[in-house]
């Protein structure tokens, strides 16, 4: 165990030295969240001076409700796109080398996926200075925007699984982006990142109770908008199991197809 931690340190350590020196990428990080909270914040402030609808998001103000919807956005659109990172070091024949090298094999994705959830800590830190500025007042404070941090952190984990287990089996970024594009909206529209789900019609509404992003963003938005509740771990406990299965599943789907 200790043996596949270190060397998973290692990989994960190279994917985020690429990572912060991709400049434009590091800019497009403030200027995305930027742009859909000043945006969207603005687009629908007027929504909240309906009593009825402010009633239902449960605050005066729009931004603090879709601030976490904006996160696990932000999250999403990153981390889904980690296997990106399998298709090109296959590509430059790094992967061999990687699997060629003294190291235990089930470290390169989870090196890959813990730099995801790095990758993703970085943006949800710039979001929450951001909203902050723009008058977004979190109800817990410092430790609720740690948890909020940390429930980011663990869904970032999930997707760069995924996306990585999805990478695997494929020879081209361009059928990733593909397969990513095909689920990522759907995905986020059937939840209740940017509207409650008592507005959703009833179809929608019981999909958007069995999409994991739902689970990721109502602890986040109870801890920015209500305060203290128990309901918060049992969003977190579904995201840490989740959490575990991906993990295991990833590890197997990497073994196969670098066996076969």
């Amino acid at each position: 165990m200790k043996t596949l931690i270190i060397d998973s340190y290692y990989i994960a350590w190279r994917e985020l030295k690429k990572y912060f020196r991709q400049k434009t990428r590091l800019i497009m990080t403030v200027v995305q969240p930027f742009i859909w909270l000043v945006l969207m914040g603005n687009m629908m402030s007027g929504l909240t001076s309906n009593p009825y609808a402010a009633q239902m998001l449960g605050t005066g103000n729009y931004l603090t409700f879709m601030t976490p919807g904006i996160i696990l956005m932000t999250v999403l659109f990153s981390s889904i796109f980690s296997g990106m990172s399998i298709i090109w070091d296959r590509r430059i024949g790094y992967l061999d080398k990687l699997l060629a090298a003294p190291i235990r094999r089930g470290a390169i994705p989870f090196g890959k996926m813990f730099s995801a959830m790095v990758q993703g800590g970085i943006q949800v830190i710039i979001i929450i200075i951001i909203a902050t500025f723009l008058g977004v007042k979190f109800k817990t404070g410092l430790a609720g925007i740690l948890v909020i941090l940390f429930i980011a952190m663990c869904f970032a984990l999930i997707l760069g699984g995924i996306s990585l287990a999805v990478a695997v089996k494929i020879k081209t970024p361009e059928t990733l982006m593909a397969i990513v594009n095909f689920f990522m909206m759907p995905l986020l529209f059937t939840s209740n990142a940017l509207f409650p789900l008592g507005v959703m019609p009833g179809w929608l509404k019981a999909i958007a109770k069995v999409n994991p992003i739902t689970y990721a963003v109502e602890p986040m938005r109870t801890l920015a908008v209500t305060g203290w509740s128990t309901s918060i771990f049992t969003g977190i406990g579904i995201i840490l199991v989740i959490d575990v299965l991906v993990l295991l599943w990833t590890q197997w789907v990497f073994k196969r197809a670098v066996s076969e």
